[in-house]
């Protein structure tokens, strides 16, 4: 069973939701606007993946996730929007979320997408020498240090750390990293792989994420 918070403020999506999902068996946590979803949708409230609706009434869902990410909760996050312009689904990643689904939307759709991103979170890749990778945190280690990372800055990783020394396409990372059929821009991929290097940085990684342009990106 698969605990999901949904941050929704219209009744009769979460209603549509909630139904479904707890017909699929998964546990169901609701949050009626952003201030609700900080409160109860946080690092502590046990939830496997995120559902949350970019206009709410009080706040935009990615400051939302945005705070939630901020608070430690790395639980893979769904947006829901009205926005399917290329710039709102950047601004959506950049922000900590990990996939989108436009309104209106397909149930099905919904299912599908939120399953694979629970099952990307927990899937335990190799890691590479020195460094240690925590599926279940969502974590990278070294030592002592540990750095906390998003789903989608951990599965770019754990690509990597999968081949130490081997450079990856840029393309074969974004599928790795990803939901399928998801377009992710040149800039997007650029910024995570500024914030790994910070964070590889603050763990003292004995290896670098080196870029190989043109071509892609390698740990060595």
């Amino acid at each position: 069973m698969t605990r999901i918070g949904i941050c929704e403020d219209d009744a009769a999506v979460r209603r549509v939701l909630t139904d479904a999902l707890t017909l699929h068996g998964h546990d169901v946590v609701i949050a009626r606007n952003g201030q609700e979803a900080v409160a109860n949708l946080g690092a502590g409230s046990g939830v496997d993946v995120l559902v949350i609706d970019i206009g709410l009434p009080d706040a935009d869902g990615r400051d939302v996730c945005q705070a939630l990410r901020a608070s430690g909760q790395h639980a893979p996050v769904l947006f829901l929007t009205a926005l399917d312009a290329l710039h709102d689904r950047v601004s959506g990643f950049n922000a900590g979320g990990d996939d989108y689904v436009a309104k209106p939307f397909a149930v099905a759709e919904v299912l599908v997408r939120l399953e694979a991103l629970t099952r990307r979170a927990r899937a335990v890749p190799e890691t590479t020498t020195g460094l240690h990778l925590d599926p279940g945190r969502f974590a990278v280690r070294h030592g002592d240090l540990e750095e906390r990372l998003t789903p989608t800055e951990y599965r770019f990783l754990a690509t990597l750390a999968a081949q130490p020394g081997t450079v990856v396409r840029r393309r074969a990372a974004v599928v790795a990293a990803w939901p399928d059929g998801t377009m992710v821009s040149e800039n997007t991929i650029d910024s995570y792989v500024r914030r790994l290097r910070v964070k590889l940085a603050a763990v003292e990684s004995p290896v670098r994420l080196e870029t190989v342009r043109g071509v892609g990106f390698v740990l060595q």
